[in-house]
């Protein structure tokens, strides 16, 4: 049997399964009437995956319009919101358009029609983005000015400033512009997505109207220091606190791009393009080949939306409109700068007072005593370690890979690579265990939306060294965070396992909430070597015990171990269900938490982003709490736990709970068996639960509700560095 294909029964011949009289595994008959399969799939009492996803954006912009935290941290939140929406419509809204203009008619898990959707998802992100640019124009802008930043406008720069712009614009933008025409002879210029223009109307001495395209080129910054008083931008850049608009430079010296013409007027514009891509894989001879080509491609998708200065005039709106082939509804106005997406740069001005302040993330020798000689196998063997970032250090992983590429004993590495961002010490590790003789086998996967390039360029290096690269599975992307390497040792061979909820990238792991645990047990070692089998040869195993494995057996163990918590419930031994996750939207899991809610089982999700499970519906989801913790740092870890009657069973992991994370996507979640590594996890969950700062709280109407009115805060992001800043100054005490 394919394993794709080997993934559990329809919910309801499982509920008929569970109502067998000779089926004693699962639920008895007379706790459940068939009333209650009915109401598990009424489409009310289910949430839009499309608007819980803008829900999760308004829950970031509210950090962005948050007091509380630092100034340059809010203009980041909302760089970050502003980048979000841009790919909500790059992927989230192209795919809805796609959907009705084939007239696709299936319905969502809440019975909306993709036209529905559309229309829905149209009015949401557009209110998204005028309070993106109320925030920015009306609340920080005055912010950074009282506090010494100014971002001024070109035209209120005085004449000396004009002319420092001036200088600057001939020696380093001028050079860099290229103007292009439309006119009967020469064809609309193609506009790439999220590039940033200006429509330029410019006449002939003949009297003859013309319009050209003008890019501003991303290649430069997009904040330009004032007052230069013969100094280059780079060496002011981190101190100076004056900035106007690359775009304003540009439009005030388009004379020079135009000579012998009179330009009339320009505005900038902002297109935005589908950015999916549909990769026919199972008759591509050369996978890499085909990703390049089709990255290449989706600067060229089609035209999803277009934002235009608020200024701008119909006349040339109705030119951008006609050829870039849009709908009037997909042109949309705006107040203010276009792409504030360039905000997250900017938050990295020199300015230590506006930011959060900074902590030194704990070593692992730190937490254990002054073992910095110590190899980190050794220290595996002593007892699984389980690493929590940004919080610990991400140091730990790379000296791991580093020390498996330098040390004899090491026989062969095998990892999966999903996203390592650039200059990656992962990556180099991997090449000097190869340049060394080591058997070096990486999976990267080249699906990684927006990341394609980039794994691009590293399974090349890979490949140039000898390591065996391979690509993922036909029609399944790669997303399990795995390393083993294999050890020739006096007892024999041991192998040496990293598990991880985060990516293996260096960057992220100071910004996400991550875990990760070392381990060289040997039943999840075992099975590490019978993962990588599966993804670089044929094998067909089934019964993954150690770890639970998509689409093999995660969703079957899934249902097992919560119906596992339901008999528990039932027979009187209390039951309780915590959930950490990114997104929850697979119809089946919620239909069995509506389930297990209506027994009586206690259940909290602690949900970053997308949440279709509609809780505190009497009769349904009463007894199911929904979390979301957005902060200072991103949630990103998954993480599993269940009662058991009072034994504590505690999975992490990869896997969300999501149709793709089930069934199409080769996904792990491990159980964390060392003792004090699942009391640490546990004690995190409750910590988060317990949070009144960062929480959202999910109402039954779909609202997000904070609330502070508790006489103690708590910011699990903070206590979290106060704990690890306690246990560094114990360690060295």
């Amino acid at each position: 049997m394919s394993l794709k294909k080997n993934v559990t029964r329809g919910f309801f011949d499982e509920f008929s399964h569970d109502l067998d009289p000779k089926n004693n595994s699962s639920v008895k008959k007379e706790r459940i009437s068939p009333r209650l399969i009915v109401e598990l799939d009424r489409k009310e009492h289910f949430f839009n995956r499309e608007v819980s996803l803008l829900d999760f954006q308004e829950r970031v912009l509210d950090q962005a319009k948050d007091p509380r935290h630092p100034l340059l941290e809010r203009i980041k939140f909302l760089g970050i919101v502003a980048s979000n929406l841009d790919e909500f419509f790059m992927v989230r809204m192209a795919g809805l358009q796609e959907q009705v203009s084939l007239g696709v008619s299936k319905l969502s898990v809440d019975g909306s029609s993709p036209s529905d959707q559309l229309a829905i998802v149209r009015k949401l992100s557009t209110g998204i983005k005028r309070k993106i640019d109320y925030c920015f124009n009306e609340e920080l802008i005055p912010e950074l000015a009282s506090n010494g930043i100014q971002l001024l406008n070109y035209d209120s720069l005085d004449s000396k400033c004009k002319r420092e712009m001036k200088d600057y614009f001939e020696g380093v933008i001028f050079p860099v512009l290229t103007p292009l025409a439309h006119d009967p002879s020469r064809p609309f210029p193609f506009i790439s997505s999220l590039s940033l223009n200006l429509a330029v109307i410019v006449k002939e001495k003949n009297g003859i109207i013309r319009f050209a395209r003008v890019k501003v080129p991303s290649t430069l910054p997009r904040f330009l220091p004032v007052d230069f008083e013969g100094k280059s931008s780079k060496e002011l850049s981190a101190r100076t606190l004056r900035y106007t608009w690359i775009e304003q430079v540009i439009a005030a010296h388009l004379d020079r791009l135009f000579p012998e013409m009179e330009v009339v007027e320009s505005y900038p514009f902002r297109v935005i393009r589908s950015a999916d891509m549909i990769i026919q894989e199972l008759e591509a001879v050369d996978l890499l080949a085909t990703i390049e080509a089709s990255v290449q491609r989706r600067k060229f998708g089609r035209v999803v939306r277009v934002a235009v200065d608020d200024a701008m005039p119909g006349h040339i709106r109705k030119i951008l409109v006609d050829n870039l082939e849009l709908e009037e509804q997909e042109l949309h106005r705006v107040k203010g700068p276009l792409g504030l997406n360039a905000l997250v740069k900017f938050s990295g001005i020199e300015r230590g007072d506006l930011k959060f302040q900074n902590f030194s993330p704990r070593l692992l020798s730190a937490s254990k005593g002054r073992e910095e000689q110590r190899s980190i196998f050794a220290m595996i063997r002593d007892r699984d370690v389980l690493l929590h970032h940004p919080y610990d250090s991400f140091v730990p992983v790379v000296e791991f890979l580093r020390q498996a590429a330098h040390d004899p004993h090491v026989l062969a590495i095998k990892q999966t690579l999903y996203r390592v961002g650039k200059d990656s010490p992962i990556v180099e590790s991997l090449l000097e265990a190869r340049r060394n003789g080591k058997q070096v086998a990486v999976l990267v996967e080249l699906k990684a939306r927006f990341d394609e390039q980039s794994n691009i360029g590293w399974a090349r290096a890979l490949e140039r060294e000898g390591v065996h690269v391979t690509y993922g599975l036909p029609g399944l992307k790669t997303h399990c965070k795995v390393a083993l390497v294999v050890r020739e040792e006096a007892e024999g061979i041991r192998r040496y396992v990293h598990l991880a909820t985060g990516n293996y990238n260096v960057i992220t792991a100071r910004l996400y909430s991550d875990v990760g645990m070392f381990t060289c047990n040997k039943e999840i070692g075992e099975e590490a070597s019978d993962l990588f089998n599966y993804l670089t040869g044929y094998s067909a195993k089934q019964d993954f015990k150690a770890m639970l494995v998509a689409p093999v057996t995660l969703r079957q163990d899934l249902t097992r171990l919560i119906e596992r918590e339901i008999k528990h419930c039932q027979n009187g031994d209390g039951g309780h269900l915590i959930f950490k996750m990114n997104s929850i939207v697979d119809k089946q899991m919620i239909q069995l938490l509506y389930r297990a809610s209506q027994c009586g089982l206690k259940i909290d999700l602690l949900v970053r982003g997308i949440c279709c499970l509609r809780p505190n519906i009497k009769g349904l989801s009463d007894n199911i709490r929904v979390v979301s913790i957005v902060g200072r740092f991103l949630e990103h870890s998954r993480i599993y736990y269940f009662r058991n009657a009072g034994t504590d069973d505690v999975y992490m992991g990869s896997a969300d709970l999501m149709p793709r994370n089930l069934d199409s996507r080769v996904e792990t979640l491990a159980q964390v068996t060392e003792e004090s590594s699942r009391e640490e996890l546990i004690h995190f969950l409750e910590l988060q639960l317990s949070d009144n700062v960062n929480a959202y709280q999910l109402k039954s109407d779909g609202s997000w509700i904070q609330d502070h009115k508790e006489s103690r805060m708590v910011d699990s992001h903070l206590e979290m560095i106060e704990r690890l800043e306690k246990t560094v100054d114990e360690a060295s005490s």
